[in-house]
């Protein structure tokens, strides 16, 4: 069965949301459209290049009805993805989307409300809506718009969305190719490369009025490998804001290697003992543990609300004195970087804690008026359809002196977790639970045999203070999609090897 490509107009295209426009075939894909890729000038599109005049006529408007301060988002978003499958292209997707949110903001209540359709009428009417929730009688002028230059943390010199399907293809190939021909136990190899190419315009009431162009590029292997009984998958991917010229096939080979490796090592791996055990964690591979068990509630929503562990921490002592942890935006070409939150404030980097001491929160802008606190570059939205709040972009434990073999020669018996999975964390308490995708048992300082269905279990502040030992060589790399609130915001992290002197394992051993 075969699907073509069939133009739909504007309007239809936009009532459709993430999904218009989709494209979507069987092989061979690229004869369907390989027409279709964009010149190098694609977001120069006239339908979301709102003029200053007209943006400084939605603030006003927005305004109206008394409230404290005004914001115009304007988004123009593509996607494309094309995944690999069972020795064949499985689908290949594109995406279009574009439209325009408002806000205002009185005291702590946000006025939002959004539009694709992007006539000045509609825009003016969805500038009013947003508006209601202001009640003041003491009407703000916004003042003049002035356009501000961005700073530039994107390693993006060939944008992926100009790249035609076929090429794109031809790294899936080559890591499926390899993939399959790395171990006989390898019976299923998946792979998907994704970009997301996004253009926003941000303009405010107190005069800022930024662009900036955004690209998050993603590929990835999957491979599932079986023994008899025993199954065993294993993953590998590369992403970041990072342009077409960053990945190759020698890359998709790397990947498909090393998911390979994984796969095949699970596959003799015992289960995991139950109790208590000191942990080494793996360069780079173990910073969602931060972003999850620490990140998350130092984040100025749950910070001002009390609902936070660490809501009246600050200047105090909250880990070990070997413990520095940093959000920082600016890193090149990583997953989370921002040139411009989607407030407009520019990336920066926040020192969170340092040597131990709880020296800073992450604030969007609401937070930070709130608070009397400063912009730390944190106000983040999954798209115009949603207003902006307090998100992590590149979150990392910051190196230290402590050389890693001597960190793993500590510990007589404990465990080597070489990458953490998914998890659950409850910002209140901060107790959480994590899945090991990839762990061993360390005896006598030395790493050993495999093990599975290790689950990390505990709470983030005794975490903080059993960290003993952090070493030099930090990694930030990978990352994924964060959800908070009911949004997605793509994010990375990163860390050293460190010790944690102890932590509960959850294992099927007793």
């Amino acid at each position: 069965m075969k699907s073509y490509f069939e133009p739909i107009a504007r309007r239809e295209c936009l009532k459709a949301g993430l999904t218009g426009g989709v494209i979507a075939a069987t092989l061979p894909v690229w004869k369907l459209f390989s027409f279709a890729a964009p010149p190098a000038d694609f977001y120069v599109n006239p339908a979301v290049n709102l003029p200053k005049e007209m943006l400084e006529m939605l603030l006003k408007v927005a305004l109206g009805h008394g409230g404290e301060f005004s914001e115009v988002y304007v988004e123009y978003t593509v996607r494309n993805q094309i995944y690999l499958e069972e020795d064949k292209i499985h689908s290949a997707e594109r995406g279009v989307d574009m439209g325009a949110g408002i806000r205002v903001l009185q005291g702590e209540r946000t006025g939002y409300a959004y539009s694709d359709d992007l006539t000045p009428e509609k825009l003016k009417r969805t500038a009013d809506v947003a508006g209601f929730i202001a009640d003041s009688k003491d009407i703000k002028e916004p003042a003049g718009l002035k356009s501000s230059k961005v700073p530039s943390y994107y390693m993006v010199k060939t944008s992926p969305d100009t790249i035609i399907p076929e090429e794109k293809a031809k790294l899936l190939w080559r890591a499926n190719s390899v993939g399959r021909g790395y171990d006989k136990r390898i019976n299923q190899v998946s792979v998907v490369f994704g970009d997301i190419n996004k253009k926003i315009t941000i303009a405010n009431s107190e005069g800022v009025w930024v662009e900036d162009v955004q690209t998050i590029t993603r590929l990835r292997v999957n491979i599932d490998a079986i023994e008899g009984e025993r199954r065993s998958s294993g993953y590998a991917y590369k992403d970041g804001t990072l342009g077409y010229e960053h990945f190759d096939p020698k890359l998709a080979e790397g990947l498909a290697r090393e998911a390979g490796r994984i796969a095949i090592a699970m596959l003799r791996a015992e289960d995991a003992p139950a109790g208590e055990y000191p942990i080494v964690m793996a360069k780079g591979h173990c910073g969602a543990f931060f972003h999850e068990a620490i990140g998350h509630s130092l984040e100025s929503d749950v910070i001002r609300r009390k609902t936070s562990c660490f809501w009246d921490k600050k200047g105090e002592m909250i880990a070990s004195e070997v413990t520095s942890l940093a959000d920082d935006g600016t890193v090149k070409g990583a997953r989370g970087s921002v040139n411009v939150d989607d407030e407009g404030t520019p990336g920066r980097n926040t020192i969170l804690i340092e040597k131990g001491e709880c020296v800073n929160f992450l604030y969007d802008k609401l937070n930070a008026r709130l608070m009397s606190a400063s912009l730390t570059g944190n106000g983040r939205r999954q798209s115009y359809q949603h207003y902006p709040i307090p998100r992590m972009t590149n979150t990392y434990l910051l190196a230290g002196k402590d050389e890693p073999e001597e960190i793993l020669k500590s510990v007589k018996k404990g465990m080597y977790i070489s990458r953490i999975g998914g998890g659950n964390v409850s910002e209140v308490t901060g107790r959480f639970v994590f899945d090991v995708p990839e762990g061993y048992l360390i005896e006598d300082g030395k790493i050993t045999r495999p093990l599975k269905g290790i689950q990390l279990m505990g709470s983030g502040p005794e975490v903080l203070k059993n960290i003993a030992m952090v070493g030099p060589d930090l990694e930030i790399w990978g990352g994924g999609t964060c959800g908070k609130d009911g949004q997605g915001k793509p994010v990375s992290d990163g860390n050293p090897t460190l010790k944690v002197s102890k932590i509960t394992i959850g294992g099927a051993k007793v």
